[in-house]
């Protein structure tokens, strides 16, 4: 009697445990070295991203974002639509990565300034946490542009409180051996460097994640 009683038991307990809740959503904001122009699918930022999460052993499920040719406006934009219309369908983290492309078009930095103030506004309103990758300006556009372009990054970070990844393109930006022969965008040596880099700090940032879907509201 007593053993049919703990198998009783033990069954109960099996049924009614938890299922292990769903892995982040990690939603890739940000324009073609993001999306990978020029790459096959498989040697993309978010392919490459994946596959070094899962041999991390870290879970998490990405949606990718990436718009080749977009600017800080255009992901302003699109972020209602890829931010999804509920709570429910919102991702848990967003990596964003955008303002490449207003630099190679000299548009006013007080615009990018003003554009990626506003999504990191919206992020935040949504307690969603961010990882912000920076982006730095050609020196040819010259030193004011480029003091005032490079100093947007590090300012937004500060006033809206989310992690910085200084340079996207750090270790990769002006070395030929890892960039597609228009000297832009990277290669697939290009990208396993990025991944390589920004691999710890995509792991904070999912890390809070998780931390703040356990907190109670």
């Amino acid at each position: 009697m007593l053993g049919v009683l703990l198998l009783v038991l033990s069954g109960a307990a099996t049924v009614g445990a938890a299922e292990p809740p769903p892995p982040p959503r990690l939603l890739l904001l940000g324009d073609s070295l993001l999306a990978g122009y020029g790459l096959p699918r498989s040697d993309a930022f978010p392919a490459r991203l994946a596959a070094a999460l899962k041999v991390e052993g870290i879970p998490a499920t990405l949606v990718e974002a990436g718009v080749s040719g977009d600017t800080t406006a255009g992901g302003l934009a699109r972020l209602p639509w890829v931010l999804g219309p509920s709570a429910a369908q919102q991702p848990d983290a967003v990596l964003v990565e955008l303002g490449g492309n207003d630099m190679l078009r000299g548009f006013p930095p007080n615009i990018t300034e003003a554009n990626l103030d506003r999504i990191l506004t919206i992020l935040g309103e949504r307690r969603i946490p961010v990882l912000l990758a920076g982006m730095r300006a050609a020196p040819n556009l010259g030193a004011d542009y480029v003091n005032a372009f490079d100093a947007i990054f590090p300012r937004l970070a500060e006033k809206h409180n989310v992690a910085l990844y200084p340079f996207f393109l750090d270790g990769v930006a002006g070395n030929p051996d890892l960039n597609q022969s228009d000297g832009i965008h990277p290669n697939a040596a290009g990208v396993t460097v990025i991944v390589e880099r920004i691999l710890p700090s995509v792991r904070t940032l999912l890390n809070r994640a998780v931390t703040a879907a356990a907190r109670p509201d």
